[in-house]
């Protein structure tokens, strides 16, 4: 059995299609601990393998969303135990910019709509309190689920939710007879250096937020804040690369990592709006797939929003990405809570 924490919620549940009408069992809520990591990471992985396909979560994943900065476990998470000890749906609810926008995962096993329509009602109560307590009027909740998602979407438009963004995930088979590191260009004058000290880091900060200053859901932090979402103990610096053009300097900047077990990740590649079009994206990300596959990687994938104004999915499709998945953004706007529950 799972580790028992205050703060528990008892509801009747019905498995659509597993017991008859007259046979009910009782779902726990609870809030998430690190101890749970281990059955966490099985239930996202049977997600996984419902919705892509394949389990793709590591545990080292897992443990990175329940320590990010700001989430408060006993109220910022939940987990919903069915009456065999069985891990059956997972939220996590965090908040970026201290303002309306709170974000949300919900993970649910196929046919647990009952533990998904718990969580998803204690998630919304939570992010309204949230927005009250940031001192605005209503909480612009952003919910991230697959486009063909184990949870009945019927649930959320009942609910006021509606899709308003879709991203790809995109994935690339690596070989180090195909994937050469790229030798500097000198028609485009682009060089590349890995980030190795503090004030490199802080050039990768700035580069970010200029890059992305326009993005949709980008949001700016001072830098020990970014530092500390990251994970900078665990962060691969020696995958992360600035890019200087001659004539111009540094201009663009890729952040990837190495630590999942099912391919290499680009976090990060973002180029400035004045030095966009001159081939910084193309050598960094060829230098990525170049250096995934010195390290073995046969693998590489990345997330883009398909909507990007700066022509990223372009980009990344005529380097011979092609789509893995897709991930719907949904929203609702909450007014805000106060009353003590």
């Amino acid at each position: 059995m799972p580790r028992t924490a205050p703060g528990r919620a008892h509801i009747p549940l019905r498995r659509p299609g597993r017991f008859p009408d007259s046979e009910r069992m009782t779902l726990t809520v609870r809030p998430a601990a690190l101890d749970d990591v281990a059955g966490l990471c099985e239930l996202l992985n049977a997600v996984d393998l419902a919705e892509i396909g394949r389990p793709e979560t590591d545990p080292h994943t897992v443990e990175s969303d329940l320590r990010r900065p700001g989430v408060d476990l006993a109220r910022d998470s939940w987990v919903g135990v069915d009456g065999d000890g069985r891990f059956v749906a997972y939220g996590l609810l965090w908040d970026v910019a201290g303002g309306e926008r709170i974000d949300v995962d919900l993970y649910t096993l196929p046919d647990e709509d009952a533990a998904g329509r718990r969580l998803l009602e204690l998630m919304e109560d939570r992010a309204a309190r949230k927005a009250a307590e940031n001192g605005v009027p209503s909480a612009v909740v952003h919910l991230y689920l697959n486009s063909s998602p184990t949870l009945d979407t019927t649930l959320l438009d009942a609910r006021g939710w509606r899709v308003i963004r879709r991203f790809n995930v995109l994935t690339r088979p690596l070989s180090a007879a195909g994937d050469p590191l790229p030798v500097p260009d000198p028609v485009t004058g682009v060089t590349l250096r890995e980030c190795r000290t503090d004030a490199d880091r802080r050039r990768v900060h700035e580069l970010l937020d200029a890059a992305f200053a326009d993005h949709f859901e980008y949001h700016p932090r001072p830098y020990d804040e970014w530092l500390a979402g990251l994970g900078s103990d665990r962060t691969d610096w020696s995958l992360v690369w600035i890019a200087s053009l001659a004539g111009l300097g540094d201009a663009g900047v890729l952040m990837a990592r190495n630590d999942d077990t099912s391919m290499g990740w680009i976090r990060h590649l973002g180029v400035l709006e004045a030095a966009r079009g001159r081939g910084i994206g193309s050598h960094l990300l060829r230098h990525a797939f170049g250096a995934f596959a010195a390290r073995g990687r046969d693998t590489v994938g990345l997330g883009v929003d398909t909507q990007n104004t700066s022509e990223a999915l372009r980009l990344y499709l005529r380097h011979g990405m092609t789509l893995h998945y897709a991930v719907h953004t949904w929203q609702v706007e909450l007014p805000v809570r106060t009353t003590a529950r």
